[in-house]
């Protein structure tokens, strides 16, 4: 998807998103993760959500007392955010950057150093040249203190180009008489580089299905990869999880890849 492909997703993404469920899954271990950054000279840790989409993990956040920012490269996804931000209600701040421009977008930020940057729900694969990869770690180390933690939320791609494994969840939501289903795919492509695609159905009462496919290319990055790239970024202490648990990473198993890691001091 491109950015405009992005921005017309957004009136969607939270049906897409059963947000009860993800946060009942994850909060816990992110909420662990993000006690070992608190500053004891302050009461509460700053966390920026890069790739935030409509804000929800920034918003669920700064609810457990968090400051909290997030950026994304969507301009109607930051809309959303602002808006969820407000039903919230938090003062979490919104700004629309993409990858390799947050710092330069969040200069003038209070909030800056961050104690944590997060980048979920397999957000920095849609950067599809390592180099481009690199710069966006490197920004991202760059609005973290000394000792500041990132943590990465990707699919399992060892697995995944491994076994081919090309159909993912099946995404549905209903209000009312309304009913959207999601359908997500991945086509393999000869470069190695993945076309992920959702095919968005959507239906009122008994009429007809409308439907609409968007695709975006995806880097698989496998772990090896991507621990190369956050050591060339200036990251130590690097950590793999198999999941938003304590799991340990498999990388014949496990779906997803999660990883932590430090900011040199």
């Amino acid at each position: 998807m491109t950015t405009k492909a992005y921005d017309k997703f957004s009136a969607d993404y939270d049906r897409f998103v059963n947000w009860d469920e993800r946060f009942a899954t994850e909060m816990p271990f992110l909420l662990a993760q993000l006690e070992t950054v608190k500053p004891a000279a302050r009461e509460s840790a700053r966390i920026l959500d890069a790739a935030c989409g409509t804000g929800m993990h920034a918003i669920r956040l700064a609810q457990e007392g968090f400051a909290t920012a997030g950026t994304d490269i969507s301009a109607e996804m930051i809309k959303h955010a602002r808006a969820n931000a407000r039903a919230g209600p938090v003062g979490t701040l919104f700004k629309t950057a993409g990858f390799g421009e947050i710092r330069d977008k969040l200069h003038r930020s209070p909030l800056l150093p961050f104690d944590a940057v997060l980048c979920l729900g397999n957000s920095l694969a849609h950067l599809t040249i390592p180099g481009a990869v690199q710069s966006a770690l490197v920004d991202m180390a760059t609005c973290l203190r000394p000792g500041g933690m990132l943590l990465l939320q990707n699919r399992n791609f060892d697995r995944v180009m491994r076994e081919k494994q090309r159909w993912l969840g099946t995404q549905s939501h209903t209000e009312g008489e309304h009913e959207w289903i999601f359908l997500r795919f991945y086509d393999f492509e000869p470069d190695g580089l993945i076309t992920f695609n959702i095919i968005h159905l959507y239906r009122q009462g008994d009429q007809p299905w409308q439907d609409h496919i968007s695709s975006v290319k995806l880097l698989p990055l496998k772990r090896k990869m991507l621990t190369e790239l956050l050591r060339s970024a200036g990251f130590t202490n690097i950590k793999s999880y198999a999941a938003m648990s304590n799991q340990p990473y498999d990388p014949n198993s496990s779906g997803n890849l999660v990883i932590t890691a430090r900011k040199a001091p």
